[in-house]
């Protein structure tokens, strides 16, 4: 692999970006090797990493939402290869909320995120690792449920363009008179739970659904996943969910929420629950979650708030 060969694999709804082009022309100009790729259909994803991989490109750049840089994860995960012996991966944030970029404090200006991928070092982070109906998930950064998840769901592809990440604010307080709290039994090493939750997160990275920040404290280097649960409290419902969607106050879930680190946890419901995946939603009534140490390789800024105090 070519340390400085960098790919763009990019989402197709942003490539007519104007300052996208420009960006790439930028790095192109001061030396760097940037190929493009567009994404148009399914499989494409995979199609263009492995690609990459026999080309011998060091560093593939997610360039769309989180989303996008869960395809990118789980086609370079599912290689039966070393995190070393695969590409690295950088961000370039171009979806509506860009949870993961937020959180790991990756610049909007999309010139400077590319000299990420080209000047910062990567270094080995964990995945999520999610098991249901005899299938694997990987993801970079978390899996959430209930009131949030049926938010991101039911937001519509019209406001995300025409809001961004407000949509799912209106989403949310549209919601808020009609929250059925969910039974689950939670279990994992030392830990067990049982009760009925409105909101859950599960996260190797912090927030998910347009910021709403459910595992504050998560970092990618631990080898252990962030466990947020939101038990049901009628008559609190409204006050702390509608606080967390509109300013992200980690106070409001401090007061109410059940947390927990863990290498794995096994989720059990008797009606099908959806966790929604780094932008994917899926539905089974059993989970288990678990965080693989190392899997990959990523470029993230100088003092990223998702690397834990050790290894800052």
């Amino acid at each position: 692999m070519t340390p400085s060969h960098l790919r763009l694999v990019l989402n197709g709804k942003s490539a007519g970006n104007d300052q996208l082009r420009d960006a790439v022309q930028a790095l192109r100009d001061e030396g760097t090797q940037l190929d493009v790729r567009v994404t148009w259909e399914s499989g494409d994803v995979d199609r263009h990493v492995v690609e990459a991989l026999a080309d011998g490109v060091g560093t593939i750049v997610s360039g769309g939402g989180d989303g996008t840089l869960c395809e990118v994860a789980n086609a370079l995960a599912r290689l039966d290869a070393a995190a070393d012996a695969l590409p690295a991966v950088a961000v370039l944030p171009l979806g509506t909320a860009n949870d993961f970029a937020t959180a790991a404090g990756i610049p909007g200006d999309l010139a400077a995120a590319l000299r990420i991928a080209r000047d910062v070092a990567p270094r080995p982070v964990d995945l999520l690792r999610l098991e249901v109906d005899g299938a694997q998930r990987w993801a970079v950064n978390l899996a959430s449920g209930g009131f949030g998840t049926q938010v991101t769901v039911e937001t519509s592809e019209g406001l995300k363009k025409l809001l961004g990440g407000l949509a799912y604010l209106v989403t949310g307080m549209s919601r808020l008179g009609r929250i059925e709290p969910i039974d689950a039994c939670f279990s994992g090493p030392g830990f067990r739970w049982e009760g009925g939750f409105i909101a859950l997160g599960i996260g190797n990275g912090r927030q998910a659904g347009g910021g709403q920040a459910l595992c504050p404290d998560a970092v990618i280097d631990d080898g252990l996943l962030d466990l947020t649960i939101v038990p049901s409290l009628e008559g609190e419902v409204a006050a702390t969910i509608g606080s967390v969607l509109s300013d992200g106050r980690e106070a409001a879930l401090d007061r109410v929420a059940t947390r927990a680190q863990l290498q794995w946890v096994e989720i059990a419901v008797a009606e099908p629950l959806t966790l929604n995946l780094d932008g994917e939603p899926l539905s089974a009534r059993r989970y288990r979650l678990e965080c693989v140490p190392g899997r990959l390789r990523m470029h993230l800024p100088a003092g990223c708030p998702l690397w834990s105090p050790r290894a800052v």
